[in-house]
């Protein structure tokens, strides 16, 4: 039965998936070979595949798959987040849409309503990721909230709290009015925006005719003000320091303060002061023993202490005082400017600053030992300028603000009675332990959990050593601990990848990963974050069924340098099935062909020979950019390596002529090259490569590309490499000349090379035919001198001639020969500079330097062939 003309793969890459799941490839367990261990950056079980996911799981699998190619002990444990906020979010808005609150509800109610939405929604992106290919070991896969991750988060509440590096403190925070949570300082985005400055006159108490203006971009809060600060020598404030004024339209008296804090600059001057509601603010009242009024609601509406407007949302308060001042005479301006706004990163609403009592991470006691082994490159970092970032912000840590006012997460195990308060993993231990310091007048009904749960970080830090249950020294965390490499976004160099570093060298004295590879941002073409606002993003499934998985991780990842940002183009997911389909025919090429049993001819030994020597230098180029993290540039290598070396000249060169029948030697040997081809693309496209490994030759029980071996680094014929080179550059230019006189390769043309102080590569057997049958030449001869009426062109070491049935045009080629005289000097002289770049000889690898050497050498050979060659025209 003929196969298809086009790859279709929609059924191979569900067929090829099923199958690797039921040979059980994905799973790992510890034995004695050497453990490659990624722990996947878990997604909210909010999440659905997106285009960040895609990128990111798609270096994750290549790393893990390439890992089991070279025979290590590949483990890839999936996962999910329990995203307090998101997740609460959605289930709220779900029972709001069945006619029910959560303030109906209990806890464990709401609970309940949690974990059922999380049965039916929360694994759909585990599902989505089978379809890119992810090979992650299923039975491994964990949830921030099951048991084992949630007594390990307990565990270590317990323990940071008994060490005296957790605390419970009422400071001030930034507050989520939608959520009614509080958010730690890396969960508020700021961003510039459009605001307005109010100017409102507060009169003098004692003489109503006088007043202070202030600028405030808060005018909804002036009733929570509890003073008016000024410099201490802004000339124009002196006289009233100390003296009271009157807050426009509640009409309560404060005092005019001086501190130095103060800009003149800004606005007015005077500065309202309004301690309950501005951290800055707060800091002042600390400092002149202010009042603390708050005058907002978890919601973000009045409440009544502010005395009017009671119960208006702050924004439209904002817009209501506006008018009331404006009735009042109080409102002297109001200017338009810009300035930085802090919003949820999860609800997007504008955040609130609010005095809470809150539980908090002593992040500087755990700081130092992550720091230094960043820094010390015990943990290496690709690319290495994100220390910079790590480095600024682990300097200048603050205090980690951990509770969370939610019911869906990790439930705070604190509990309260009286003025005591008991950090216990059990109702039961806490009892016990107050009865033992309470004695008899201890009433175990008046003992009280904790309402808030656990920030979603505090169990994200820990899951490199939770989902090998380290904290109970498991047989899986000592083989697969400390992890082989973190592939992220950079984005969460604060949230996720420093707190998983300190936790490690906190709980298990040692870093949590080898690596972090730090992935950029996907963008559309405009350069603009991709996001469901600006529409910009395109359906990550739908890329999929349209090119296929090969073909989306192809496109993903030829764009995609280590740590820079992807600019997202659709057409690269269409090069990827374009690239699947070259493979896919290639292979169908060389099926439609048959064996006779004749020995292969001195051009199929050559070329032969050449392709083993080629695939070995491709793949230590490969195997090297991978080690280096350039996992773009190895695939484009691959790429640039089947669609010109392999396709474009092997298969054409050994293509049978007059027939379909090459020998059994050559097809054998051809099957070899393109099975090893199979095994060095597979990690970036397994789909493609299992399909085309089995249709190439028949396979025995479990002999599949997925666990096949990678080559050796064996070493190669460099002098075979330059010989097929040079062979390749002759056809080339002949190719050209036909094209450009318009002569079809039925025309037979005689074909000359000039002898030189060099061997040419007709000494090498097998050359002669191989140009004859590739180059269609009447006859190919050695000349001693110039040929005459012929075009001719500069080779490695040789000049070469085509003499061609038309008229020679003399100044173009002179023409020509000047062009290439000026592109060889750019050339030769670029490197020698870099020859003389001391940084680089000392530096890089001596086989690179020789290279540029013998460029330099080559270079200088043709500069001098097209020297002789003007100089030759010009006489004639």
């Amino acid at each position: 039965m003929e196969s298809a003309t086009q790859y279709s793969p929609q059924g191979v890459e569900e067929r090829w998936y099923k199958y690797w799941e039921s040979k059980n490839y994905f799973k790992s367990v510890p034995d004695e070979r050497e453990p490659f261990t990624i722990v996947i950056p878990p997604p909210n079980i909010t999440g659905v595949l997106h285009m960040g996911h895609m990128l990111n799981n798609t270096i994750q699998d290549i790393l893990v798959r390439r890992a089991r190619l070279q025979g290590k002990n590949a483990c890839w444990v999936p996962g999910t987040d329990h995203a307090s906020i998101a997740t609460e979010a959605k289930v709220v808005r779900m029972l709001r849409e069945k006619g029910i609150k959560k303030s109906d509800l209990s806890r464990d109610e709401f609970l309940q309503h949690a974990f059922d939405w999380k049965e039916k929604y929360g694994g759909i992106i585990l599902q989505q990721l089978r379809k890119l290919g992810a090979s992650c070991d299923w039975d491994r896969t964990a949830f921030t909230m099951d048991e084992t991750r949630s007594r390990s988060v307990i565990q270590c509440f317990i323990d940071l709290y008994r060490k005296g590096k957790l605390y419970r403190g009422k400071r001030m925070i930034h507050w989520d009015t939608e959520a009614k949570t509080v958010l730690s300082n890396e969960e508020v985005i700021y961003k510039e925006e459009n605001a307005q400055l109010f100017y409102i006159k507060y009169s003098l108490e004692k003489d109503p005719t006088q007043s202070v203006t202030i600028a405030t971009q808060r005018p909804e809060t002036i009733m929570a003000d509890t003073a008016v600060a000024v410099h201490p020598e802004d000339d124009r404030y002196r006289h009233l320091i100390g003296e009271k004024v009157v807050i426009p339209l509640i009409k309560r008296a404060i005092p005019v303060i001086a501190d130095e804090y103060v800009d003149k600059e800004f606005g007015t001057g005077a500065l309202k002061v309004t301690p309950a509601h501005d951290q800055n603010d707060f800091e002042l009242g600390l400092k002149h023993n202010l009042e603390l009024i708050d005058i907002l609601n978890e919601d973000g509406t009045l409440n009544e202490t502010a005395k009017i407007l009671i119960g208006e949302d702050r924004f439209v308060a904002r817009k209501k005082i506006k008018s009331l001042l404006d009735e009042s005479g109080d409102l002297v301006s109001i200017k338009d400017y810009f300035t930085n706004i802090g919003r949820s990163e999860r609800t997007f609403c504008v955040v609130e600053p609010r005095l809470s009592l809150q539980w908090y991470v002593d992040s500087k006691q755990l700081s130092e030992p992550a720091l230094r082994a960043v820094m010390n490159s015990t943990i290496e970092f690709l690319p290495d300028h994100m220390k910079n970032t790590f480095k600024h912000w682990m300097e200048n840590i603050r205090d980690w603000c951990i509770s969370r006012q939610l019911w869906w997460g990790h439930r705070i195990p604190a509990y309260y009675y009286q003025d005591e308060v008991f950090v216990q993993a059990s109702r039961q231990e806490a009892i016990q332990e107050a009865k033992e310091k309470l004695g008899e007048t201890f009433d175990e009904s008046q003992l009280i959990q904790d309402e808030d749960v656990l920030d979603t970080w505090f169990s994200s830090w820990l899951w490199p050593i939770s989902v090998f249950d380290g904290f109970n020294h498991s047989k899986d965390f000592q083989y697969y601990y400390p992890t082989s490499v973190l592939v992220t976004g950079w984005d969460i160099i604060f949230l996720w990848v420093a707190r998983m570093i300190m936790a490690g060298y906190e709980w298990t004295g040692d870093k949590p990963f080898q690596k972090v590879y730090f992935t950029g941002m996907v963008r559309d073409q405009q350069g603009r974050k991709m996001s469901k606002q600006l529409g910009n993003s395109p359906d990550a499934l739908e890329l999929i069924e349209k090119f296929g998985a090969d073909g989306v991780r192809f496109g993903m990842l030829s764009a995609s340098p280590a740590g820079g940002d992807l600019l997202f183009n659709e057409k690269l997911c269409s090069q990827g099935w374009n690239f699947c389909n070259k493979i896919y025919n290639s292979a169908r090429l060389i099926k439609m062909w048959s064996v006779n049993e004749m020995s292969a001819s001195n051009s199929d030994q050559l070329i032969m020979k050449w392709m083993e020597s080629r695939m070995v230098e491709i793949f230590q180029e490969s195997d090297r950019l991978i080690e280096q993290s350039k996992l773009s540039e190895a695939l484009k290598l691959l790429y640039s390596f089947f669609m010109d070396d392999f396709s474009g000249f092997y298969l054409e060169a050994i293509k049978p002529q007059g027939g379909s029948q090459i020998s059994d030697e050559l097809m054998n040997k051809t099957i070899h090259f393109f099975s090893r081809i199979c095994t060095l693309l597979h990690p970036f496209m397994p789909f493609i490569t299992e399909e085309i490994w089995h249709q190439v030759k028949h396979r025995n029980e479990g002999e599949d590309c997925m666990v096949s071996v990678y080559p050796a680094h064996n070493s190669y014929e460099k002098e075979i490499l330059k010989t097929i080179q040079e062979v390749r550059d002759i056809l080339s230019n002949s190719y050209k000349l036909r094209q450009q006189n318009n002569l079809k390769m039925n025309v037979g043309l005689p074909f000359y090379i000039q002898e030189s102080e060099f061997p040419n590569v007709l000494i090498e057997n097998g050359v002669e035919e191989l140009l004859q049958k590739l180059g269609r030449f009447s006859e190919i001869s050695v000349s001693k001198s110039e040929v005459l009426n012929s075009k001719s062109f500069l080779g490695l070491r040789h000049k070469y001639y085509l003499v061609l049935p038309v008229q020679i045009d003399k100044n173009a080629e002179l023409q020509q020969l000047e062009e290439d005289i000026m592109y060889q000097n750019g050339f030769i002289s670029a490197v020698e500079k870099k020859l003389q770049n001391e940084r680089f000889v000392q530096s890089a690898p001596a086989d690179l330097v020789e290279k540029e050497r013998k460029k330099l050498e080559d270079g200088q050979i043709r500069l001098k062939a097209l020297i002789e060659r003007k100089h030759s025209l010009m006489i004639e």
